[in-house]
């Protein structure tokens, strides 16, 4: 029987889409599609909502602590140089191992050859063009982001094919390069990083016109939440960076309005590379042979919280989609509420090819999900974020645990490793985090048992 090959898609800062949180504006039906032929994890957790530490965190199965990657600054193999990260486990196990568009977090700086059969491609932004096309930005793009510099637009409509934005070209690369791998006699690993809907939220004119601006425009919790400590929000610097968005302040109506209408017209330019990737690999008759991952990184405020970004312990910026999607699988259609965390990926995809399971991984498998939905395999998913981000001399680490009803964080001081804040949210009468409960008397015992739990979890 010959082995399974493995079609690894990651997406960039995209949210739990198929009405996860609530949010069913995401015209996306290359990835409906998928859903109905794999599992979606409903309540799955990045480890950390930033790009690097995600990242490297779920392609080495380990938590960021572990790891030591807290920041986008500082690469895995500087703190672990001998870990052996999921494709380059394939790759040690016969297996033809590629990577095409933004896997790892994309400065060349950051490649891993190791990871990789051949040489990365399209992996590095600053290197190929593809986040503008309109004269008015491209005149201001400066691919090294030098401070100090005039910045182009948040976001970007122009009336241009697919391939003329970056995605588009990474899609064109994964087909031409599954056609080729079609003809050899090895299984492959082939990882597709698309890049939208991060920043700039740009894509073809068709993709605008496809979204309902009055719709998406509105955002269903744009305060922060009640009694919630400072430390857990941020000023939305990510997107200060882009010269129509304001330095200091509140966004507008009129801004938050055109953002969100990018932010899913982005999301459905993904999703339309996404689906041309898939059909290709149909096409070629590999599909029932290939197990498919798409994951996000992790979640994105769009407005929610007073908050653009990720870079959060809300749900919202941890949880994000995953759906995997295996031959002869049993649960194909169905929907896990399992909670799960993003370290899982690795040793679920070795045990779905019949690899051997590093002892030295961190996750679980999801593989007893996939044959019952119902399985449980963990009782509390872990996130976690530092204070002040964006550094390694951060001074607070903010741990946080989601059970099956609630979100607890604490804000623990660096060195005495003790909690100065706490934030308690009630996911069944409260699923858009707008009361922090810790402080509440009657949620005494549930913050002490939290407390203990996340003990258990992090020390």
């Amino acid at each position: 029987m010959p082995q399974t090959n493995v079609l690894f898609i990651a997406v960039d800062d995209l949210r739990p889409q198929l009405g996860c949180y609530g949010d069913e504006n995401a015209i996306t039906p290359h990835i409906d599609h998928l859903a109905q032929q794999g599992m979606v994890f409903k309540r799955a957790y990045c480890q950390q909502a930033v790009c690097n530490p995600s990242r490297s965190s779920l392609m080495t199965g380990r938590y960021p602590d572990s790891i030591q990657i807290w920041d986008n600054a500082t690469h895995f193999r500087d703190t672990t140089p001998d870990v052996v990260t999921l494709p380059q486990h394939f790759k040690n196990h016969g297996y033809h191992s590629e990577c095409i568009g933004k896997i790892y977090h994309d400065p060349r700086a950051h490649r891993d050859e190791q990871s990789w059969s051949v040489e990365e491609k399209l992996a590095f932004t600053r290197e190929v063009r593809g986040k503008y096309v309109l004269e008015e930005n491209l005149k201001l793009y400066q691919p090294d982001g030098k401070p100090g510099l005039e910045t182009p637009a948040a976001a970007e409509c122009a009336d241009v094919p697919d391939n003329a934005y970056i995605d588009g070209r990474v899609a064109e690369c994964a087909i031409e390069r599954l056609q080729d791998i079609a003809t050899q006699n090895q299984p492959f690993f082939l990882a597709v990083g698309i890049r939208r809907p991060h920043l700039p939220f740009s894509a073809p004119k068709k993709y605008w016109d496809m979204q309902h601006p009055e719709r998406v425009a509105r955002i269903a919790n744009p305060l922060p939440p009640k009694d919630v400590p400072q430390i857990a929000l941020h000023d939305s610097s990510e997107l200060r960076l882009y010269s129509d968005i304001p330095d200091l302040g509140e966004v507008t109506k009129e801004q938050s309005a055109y953002l969100r209408h990018g932010y899913y017209a982005a999301t459905s330019y993904a999703d339309a590379q996404i689906g041309k990737v898939i059909a290709e690999l149909d096409r070629l008759n590999l599909r029932q042979n290939t197990a498919i991952c798409l994951y996000s990184d992790h979640g994105w405020h769009l407005g929610e919280h007073s908050l653009w970004g990720k870079r959060t312990n809300f749900e919202i910026a941890t949880r994000a989609p995953l759906i995997i999607s295996a031959p002869n699988q049993k649960t194909a259609g169905q929907t896990s509420r399992s909670l799960v965390e993003f370290i899982d990926i690795y040793p679920t995809l070795t045990e779905l090819c019949n690899l051997p399971v590093p002892s030295e991984l961190e996750g679980r498998s999801l593989a007893p999900i996939l044959e019952n939905a119902d399985t449980q395999i963990r009782d509390v998913a872990q996130s976690q974020f530092p204070r002040p981000a964006h550094s390694r001399k951060f001074n607070r680490m903010g741990y946080s645990i989601r059970t099956d009803r609630f979100r607890y964080t604490e804000w623990r001081d660096d060195k005495t490793n003790e909690a100065e804040e706490k934030e308690l949210y009630d996911h069944d009468n409260d699923p858009l985090e707008t009361i922090n409960l810790a402080a509440k008397p009657e949620h005494k015992e549930n913050v002490q048992h939290l407390s203990n739990k996340l003990r258990e979890k992090v020390g």
